[in-house]
């Protein structure tokens, strides 16, 4: 069986933290390849405009293309409606029955997870890896909530020793839409596409409080 990452995101856009999660999930728990997943139509994403899936997922292929176990898949994009993990799990395992995987997450969606469409599901049918970061919304250590959700559902859960990175995609948004450059934040290539195609850019759109 072969041990698959999987990182979702809406990645909108994806950046360079994305990119160190990855590659710390594939180096500490021996993965063969990290599918990094542009959500569709991401169901909890209602307070701004999300950048159209085509560019998103060609930021994607872009910022993963230099790495030779990193895979851009659209395999989320090409569902219609909401997407939801639980179901994106089941039929990933129903089309690769030959595979592992790992689900790979960050702190705040490992405290948020009961909040999540079927969660139950979600842990059942991958393992989780999760970011040791600091989650300021937390209410408990890490290592109690991966203790509390391994006590009432069937979860796998495993922390992952990743380097703290400062980064989020709604700042880098903002950012971009005050004028300031990219550079220190995301790969090249994405840059260059962003400026390309003019995105989060205006104001008008929404990507500014």
């Amino acid at each position: 069986m072969a041990k698959i990452g999987i990182m979702g995101g809406t990645f909108d856009p994806i950046h360079n933290g994305h990119l160190l999660l990855g590659r710390q999930a594939y180096e500490e728990y021996g993965l063969k390849e990290i599918w990094f997943m542009p959500s569709g139509t991401p169901p909890h994403k209602k307070d701004h405009e999300v950048t159209a899936v085509e560019d998103r997922l060609a930021m994607v292929c872009l910022a993963v293309q230099d790495f030779s176990y990193f895979i851009c898949s659209d395999f989320e994009i090409q569902r219609q409606g909401n997407t939801y993990t639980a179901e994106t799990l089941r039929l990933l395992r129903k089309k690769n029955p030959e595979h592992d995987f790992y689900f790979i997450v960050g702190a705040d969606s490992l405290y948020q997870m009961e909040n999540w469409y079927h969660p139950g599901e979600v842990m059942e049918q991958a393992v989780l890896l999760v970011a040791d970061r600091v989650y300021e919304q937390a209410h408990c250590p890490i290592e109690e909530q991966i203790a509390f959700l391994k006590k009432h559902y069937d979860a796998d859960i495993r922390l992952l020793h990743c380097k703290e990175v400062d980064i989020a995609s709604a700042k880098l948004r903002e950012r971009k839409a005050k004028g300031k450059n990219l550079t220190s934040y995301v790969p090249k290539a994405v840059e260059e596409y962003i400026e390309a195609h003019g995105l989060y850019q205006e104001e008008a759109k929404g990507w500014l409080p």
